[in-house]
């Protein structure tokens, strides 16, 4: 089975192809499909903007005239001591064209003087997918952490390096590890429920 991502992260895009990659399922990404362009997420949080991005590629496909699956993943960050920032500003967060690097800078300047014990955090994802005959449905996964007071590890993405899961962070972890516990992976096994209970 054919399923359409919506997305243009090439990090998302190598992540749940990996988490799938045992499955009967394909995964193209949005480019691939022939649909280069980019959808502005405006929504106020991850679910809004998962669903809006799979609208924008579902849409899009219709136009074409074709019938298919969407899958879209919207996943950010979010900091106890921060009131739940970054959030679904994770990737901005830092400004438009910010690094990785210049995200974690920002995260480890406000957290500069918050004590061991009040570090929590945790990592988001809702994913939407869209059936052939425009039925959505919406799944969110999530993985419980804490921030560290400087990077380590040179695997993963993102915040991955400052967010410890069990002693390590997740840019410590090899992937097939990662893949295995995280948000993305969790918001994962809930749509192959889906697929497998149809």
């Amino acid at each position: 089975m054919n399923l359409i991502l919506a997305t243009n992260n090439r990090n998302k895009l190598r992540e749940i192809r990996e988490i799938l990659a045992d499955t009967d399922i394909t995964v193209i990404s949005q480019r691939e499909a022939g649909f280069d362009f980019d959808v502005e997420e405006n929504g106020t949080t991850f679910a809004e903007n998962a669903q809006i991005k799979a609208q924008a590629i579902r849409a899009a496909a219709e136009q074409k005239g074709e019938s298919c699956y969407v899958l879209a993943d919207d996943s950010g960050l979010a900091v106890d001591a921060l009131n739940g920032e970054p959030g679904v500003y994770s990737h901005r967060w830092a400004g438009e064209n910010a690094a990785d690097a210049d995200r974690i800078a920002k995260l480890l300047s406000a957290m500069e003087h918050v004590p061991e014990g009040q570090r929590g955090a945790h990592f988001s994802c809702a994913m939407c997918l869209i059936e052939p005959d425009g039925t959505r449905h919406l799944f969110e996964g999530r993985v419980e952490g804490s921030i560290l007071h400087a990077p380590r590890g040179e695997n993963g993405f993102g915040y991955d390096p400052v967010f410890a899961y069990e002693g390590r962070s997740f840019a410590e972890i090899p992937a097939e590890e990662k893949n295995a516990v995280s948000h993305r992976h969790n918001a994962l096994m809930q749509v192959l429920a889906f697929f497998r209970g149809r």
